[in-house]
């Protein structure tokens, strides 16, 4: 398996494109730090504050139906998902991991709207520091870049 992400494509990011951002608490210091990454990334990308709203969630079991919600409103060109999901003693890990995973893509595929899948699972802490701003780079920068770049592609109805 390769740790080394596409690199974003020189995208045009629409003047009207509207970014939802879904933030587990769950596991705070790392998702923070998701955040703050993803946040960044969207403003050298040129998507200012005014354009990007943030809804906290207690955990990435959350994320889902609070994606839903942001993507009902009809208010926003994408949805991101941040969150944290550390294996523990338990099974619990697998069945957060996975509902969460299987209900974000549900929403993007009921809703028709990119709903960016910015949850790290990992075995253990040190994992999930290395993914944001670690060893392995920024996770919640390549959320945001994800997101500008599916919005980037939909494709827009000619009037």
């Amino acid at each position: 398996m390769s740790d080394k992400p596409p690199a974003l494509q020189a995208q045009q990011i629409p003047r009207d494109a509207k970014f939802a951002i879904v933030a587990a608490r769950f596991n705070d210091g790392i998702v923070e730090e998701l955040l703050r990454g993803c946040l960044a990334r969207l403003a050298e990308l040129g998507v200012d504050e005014k354009r990007v709203h943030i809804t906290r969630v207690p955990g990435a079991f959350e994320l889902p139906v609070a994606a839903q919600w942001a993507a009902r409103t009809k208010n926003f060109s994408a949805v991101i998902c941040l969150g944290a999901v550390i294996r523990g003693q338990t099974p619990h890990f697998d069945f957060i991991a996975a509902e969460a995973a299987r209900g974000i893509q549900r929403v993007a595929l009921d809703e028709s709207l990119p709903i960016i899948f910015g949850v790290l699972t990992t075995d253990n802490e040190q994992q999930a520091l290395d993914r944001v701003g670690g060893s392995q780079g920024h996770a919640g920068r390549r959320a945001a870049d994800a997101a500008v770049e599916m919005v980037a592609a939909r494709p827009r109805s000619k009037s």
